[in-house]
């Protein structure tokens, strides 16, 4: 798998980061995450409503007094620990926030999204975390949409969002204009970039051009390369033509861009600032890389998520991935929501258009009026063998 502009004196959120525990606010009202001891590595349980006898529709269980959502994630085959880890990141979402208001049952989209999205319809889910990808959105969202049941998809690409579609992934045009931003705050007006073929590559470039004319900068050079031997290096050396250049923008993942450093710094670039985005903070080990020193790239903050890192490892015996925070915060976002949701009714979508936002474990977000998150992001830059924050994310809108 979308960044908020710097501004002095932004309104802060209604839903904060509480100073106690992992606490978290969502929109007006708190969402209480206690940190407490970490639990063992046991399956979390819970408890069944006591009331009144559920009906059984489709073997499936009818909570009388929860709402029940769906999880739409590949649990099987080349995606499965993803998906297991979203669908991990679920359970304790509801085990820390200890809610009773909401039942989450997982589908999964590996047998097919249109298999997985009729039966969570027909199971009476009246909304839809997930798909992670983008081609399971583009087919559950028709099906979703007939039956009145929005979709907050885990998905980066934008194309998807809108028409009962709400995207939290973390889109990478936000981040190219972030950290173009806080570089042109350092005084830099000249710019090249580095993008992959393909979609995202295309994207990329659109995204920092824009970004970079926003702040009265320049593009020197804009380069393109593939995953063939040689691509990258005389793409490089394209860039080089037009050197000196203050900054080049990485549009790749770390790894990529390690091995693209090396070759900016003997030709052209040897004092350009390196810049990256959103993908490198999905690599564990990157800082790790010397090639990569002094570089800035922007996400989004990784204080909570390291608490939430360290109760996952605990509960579950493994690590969790860098996207399952997705699904955590799904979870928040829908318990504020169900506490103003009557059992039976459809979810009320106009409490996503919140402009105040949101807050969790990725920092604050909210979603425009096309249905993507737009996140408060912070700037680090990679020194000594650790990520810094050089930039804090703003604390809201």
């Amino acid at each position: 798998m979308a960044e908020a502009h710097m501004g002095a004196q932004r309104r802060r959120l209604f839903g904060r980061v509480l100073a106690i525990g992992l606490g978290l606010a969502l929109s007006a009202c708190q969402t209480v995450v206690p940190r407490g001891p970490a639990p063992g590595p046991q399956r979390p349980t819970t408890t069944a409503p006591v009331a009144a006898q559920p009906r059984v529709d489709s073997a499936i269980p009818q909570d009388t007094e929860r709402q029940r959502i769906a999880l739409l994630v590949p649990l099987s085959g080349p995606n499965a620990a993803v998906g297991q880890s979203l669908a991990n990141a679920t359970q304790l979402a509801i085990l820390d926030t200890k809610t009773d208001r909401i039942r989450i049952t997982s589908y999964d989209t590996n047998r097919g999204a249109a298999v997985a999205v009729q039966q969570a319809l027909a199971d009476g889910n009246r909304l839809i975390l997930g798909p992670l990808l983008a081609e399971d959105v583009r087919i559950a969202a028709p099906l979703a949409k007939r039956a009145g049941v929005p979709i907050i998809a885990f998905s980066n690409d934008v194309s998807v969002a809108g028409d009962g579609v709400y995207l939290l992934g973390y889109a990478p045009q936000q981040s190219i204009e972030r950290v173009v931003r806080y570089a042109a705050s350092k005084g830099i007006k000249d710019f090249a970039g580095l993008v992959p073929n393909g979609l995202y590559g295309e994207r990329a470039a659109t995204a920092m051009l824009r970004a970079v004319e926003a702040t009265g900068g320049q593009v020197l050079a804009l380069q393109t390369y593939d995953r063939q031997p040689g691509s990258l290096n005389g793409a490089i050396l394209r860039l080089a033509r037009n050197s000196p250049y203050r900054a080049v923008l990485i549009a790749d993942s770390g790894a990529a861009s390690a091995l693209a450093v090396p070759l900016i710094r003997k030709n052209g670039g040897q004092a350009a600032q390196i810049l990256g985005t959103d993908l490198w903070n999905t690599e564990t080990s990157i800082a790790a890389n010397p090639a990569l020193a002094g570089a800035w790239y922007a996400s989004v903050s990784n204080s909570l998520y390291r608490q939430y890192a360290q109760k996952y490892r605990a509960r579950f015996g493994t690590a969790p991935f860098r996207l399952s925070s997705l699904a955590y915060d799904g979870v928040l976002l829908t318990v504020r929501i169900a506490r103003d949701w009557r059992v039976g009714t459809p979810f009320p979508v106009g409490a996503l258009a919140d402009k105040g936002g949101f807050a969790g474990l990725d920092g604050a977000f909210r979603f425009g009026p096309d249905g993507v998150a737009e996140r408060a992001l912070e700037v680090q830059e990679i020194r000594g063998g650790a990520s810094a924050t050089v930039s804090p994310a703003p604390a809201g809108f």
